[in-house]
């Protein structure tokens, strides 16, 4: 505190000042009250001047009407109607809310206030004043700014005189007209892809036109070829992209090897999925002299084959990510890219850029190296076979693959000791037929290999950006003592960011768990992190473990790509970035440009050009991973399909004010119980209580509450499977 007010020269706090500090309090604190006391301590002000002037800027900010004084000497933001801009959340139901950075809540726009507003779209909103012991905010869309999306995937029926697509998609109200000479091919009762081309005055419906026919409803490709463009991601590449990437050299110069550390003659190895055909990275491992070991791990130099703005280049940046559906990849980059030239292939020569460490055998890092290599792969295992060597100690390449896994525990440990959370989750894959109907479910599981790969390659991500934020040294280079200046003059980076958790989800979600008698330790991050981990041990195999495991993610901030190094709170790791896998992440290939760029001594590149990428590449990111759960559960609701009518046993996972949401346990298929559908009694659904109660019987239904259901009904055209309760006797409640 003494170096703070020794900064804080006499006659230099003025009114001005003081009005703008207070309001930055009660900025951030939008709903507590304050008297100037509290507001000098909470800006550390001890001298009696500046805290009378706090209080003459309580009562200039009061009749400015930015504060409102509750009772004597005591004030609060005033909450004023007004105009804000925003994005439109719509709902199933067709209200919506707006999500704004410019207020603290969500505002409430009824449908009749939405105007011609669509899901996504920036809006400006008329904040109407709160009503008397109502704390929500509503309002109506006055302008729409700037239209989320010009496309919509939907089935197109025609009759005589006109045509109209029905959107899939449930947050969009609106059928598109199209008029006959728009339809580009597309027959009755198929889906299609249509562009709204105008939405004319004192019209319902937007007109538009067809600009890709997609197939019958129910096929396979026609389903996979809808979820991609229902979230405006490529279905394939435009032959003028596929033509650039095929005239790429696969020649690999004498001139070029010279160039790069030759890692050709230390034993080398891939390990991937079984059906995987693009292998980005590699390891490597020898002995040294010292009795450390040399480690590499090895990353397809796809910025070699990939020039900066070229159309293939432009084309990666546009998807930003690979999509992974439940039957297919939709690549970041063209096939002889991704499968061929930078698919790192055993026994041939590759390009590579590298981070290479000295590890000693207690697996800490006492030396590091990156740049560009050229290796050739000694073997490639998939995970299966890789993990049969773990567990027997058999098998070619034994000695190397014991050893790393070996070092990858002792990673993975003390990575887990310093804080990192274990948000490992068995992920839902399905065996397909010949015509891609899904004839099994299974579940993929975790093991040592997998965990070999992962820790070697979180070692490498972190170490490149360790490099990067240390202002482009390595870290022999600075001392810890000079470590907080050096971090100051990092240039420009793209980090992989997690920011902390959000303190009220925290509460929240700690009050859920302890209805299951769980707790967690909210004391500090650490605290935080180290008592997830033992919860999420905790309920494995327990019936409320997939639900607790959703829960916790939501209380968790999203991880995303920013120039502004925040640190990863998930990993517990203070600098992290994206480096390994430049073939499916277009950050990646951002991170390979701008290390070699800075390893060649290159000045600091502009923060604001690549943070634009980064928004743009979380965006990407976001829709790919929301394609690839819709493809999962369409293949779900397929599965289930033949089983209408059978019971199976279910955990509720979701309660709503409309419905029971219950997850199978068997197979993790999610379906809903309409609470129109419980006769027996009227049902609300207790928001506090997070429960839903029968008004009379009193009778209960709580999240993880095991139920045995029916299957009533699989609508594949909505991805949605509706249940009910299977015996009244046995379903009892609570």
């Amino acid at each position: 505190m003494a170096s703070r007010r020794s900064n804080q020269k006499k006659g230099k706090y003025t009114i001005d000042k003081a009005m703008a500090q207070v309001m930055g309090v009660f900025t951030r604190n939008p709903k507590k009250i304050f008297n100037y006391k509290q507001l000098a301590k909470q800006l550390l002000l001890s001298d009696q001047q500046e805290r009378d002037m706090v209080n003459n800027a309580l009562h200039n900010l009061a009749g400015q009407n930015l504060l409102e004084q509750v009772d004597k000497g005591r004030f609060r933001l005033k909450e004023r109607a007004g105009y804000v801009n925003g994005t439109i959340d719509m709902t199933q139901h067709g209200y919506a809310f707006l999500g704004s950075d410019e207020l603290e809540q969500d505002v409430f726009i009824a449908r009749s206030n939405l105007g011609r507003a669509l899901d996504g779209d920036l809006v400006k909103v008329h904040i109407y004043p709160k009503k008397k012991n109502d704390n929500r905010l509503s309002g109506e869309v006055i302008e729409i700014i700037e239209r989320a999306r010009e496309t919509f995937v939907g089935v197109v029926e025609i009759s005589k005189n006109y045509a109209f697509l029905l959107p899939d998609s449930n947050k969009m109200p609106f059928d598109i007209f199209i008029p006959l000479d728009k339809l580009g091919g597309v027959e009755h009762g198929q889906k299609a892809i249509a562009r709204i081309t105008e939405w004319p005055d004192k019209v319902k419906n937007p007109f538009g036109e067809v600009v890709e026919v997609l197939g019958y409803p129910g096929e396979n490709e026609t389903e996979m070829h809808s979820i991609l463009a229902e979230f405006e991601l490529p279905l394939h590449f435009q032959p003028e992209v596929e033509d650039a990437a095929g005239s790429i050299s696969d020649k690999i110069s004498d001139a070029e090897i010279k160039n790069r550390r030759d890692m050709r003659g230390t034993a080398t190895f891939t390990i991937d999925p079984a059906d995987a055909k693009d292998f980005d990275d590699a390891l490597s491992v020898k002995k040294l002299k010292n009795g450390n070991y040399e480690v590499g791990v090895h990353i397809a130099d796809v910025s070699h084959y990939v020039e900066k703005e070229s159309i293939v280049d432009l084309e990666a940046y546009d998807r930003a990510t690979s999509v992974y559906l439940v039957d297919r990849v939709v690549p970041m980059l063209p096939e002889k890219l991704s499968n061929n030239l930078c698919s790192l292939r055993p026994n041939e020569d590759k390009l590579c850029f590298s981070v290479i460490v000295e590890m000693t055998s207690d697996a800490q890092v006492v030396d590091e190296w990156f740049g560009r290599t050229v290796i050739n792969s000694d073997k490639r295992f998939d995970y299966d076979q890789a993990q049969l060597i773990i567990e027997t100690g058999k098998g070619e390449m034994k000695e190397e693959v014991l050893l790393l896994h070996d070092m990858a525990t002792k990673l993975r440990e003390r990575r887990y000791k310093e804080g990192s959370i274990n948000f490992e989750r068995d992920e839902v894959k399905f065996n397909l037929d010949e015509e891609g109907r899904p004839i099994s479910v299974y579940f993929k599981v975790q093991k040592e290999a997998n965990h070999l790969i992962e820790e070697f390659m979180l070692l490498a991500n972190r170490r490149v950006a360790e490099y990067a934020s240390r202002g482009g040294k390595y870290e022999k280079e600075v001392p810890k003592d000079e470590l907080k200046a050096a971090k100051k003059k990092a240039k420009t980076f793209v980090y992989r960011i997690h920011d902390l958790p959000d303190s009220e989800k925290l509460e929240s979600f700690t009050m859920f768990i302890r209805k299951f008698g769980y707790e967690l330790n909210l004391g500090n991050n650490h605290q935080v992190a180290v008592s997830m981990n033992r919860l999420l041990a905790g309920v494995k195999g327990k019936n409320e473990q997939h639900v607790i495991e959703n829960m916790a993610l939501r209380a968790m901030a999203k991880a995303r790509y920013s120039t502004k190094n925040i640190g990863h709170y998930g990993l517990a790791f203070q600098d992290y970035s994206h480096f390994t896998s430049p073939i499916r992440r277009y950050p990646d290939l951002m991170v390979h440009r701008l290390l070699a760029h800075y390893l060649a001594g290159g000045e600091s590149k502009k923060a604001d050009k690549y943070e634009s990428r980064c928004e743009h590449a979380s965006e990407m990111e976001r829709k790919a991973v929301e394609a690839e759960r819709a493809s999962i559960k369409y293949k779900q609701v397929e599965f289930m399909q033949d089983k209408v009518g059978q019971v199976f046993d279910g955990v509720i996972s979701g309660l709503t004010d409309w419905g029971i949401y219950v997850e199978i346990v068997e197979n993790k298929c999610e379906g809903m119980i309409s609470l129109q559908g419980l006769v027996d009694d009227f049902y609300e659904f207790d928001e506090d209580d997070y429960k839903i109660i029968g008004r009379h019987s009193g009778r209960e239904f709580e999240i993880g509450q095991p139920l045995k259901i029916e299957v009533t009904n699989a609508n594949l055209s909505r991805r949605q499977l509706d249940f009910k309760l299977a015996d009244e006797a046995e379903n009892g409640g609570k």
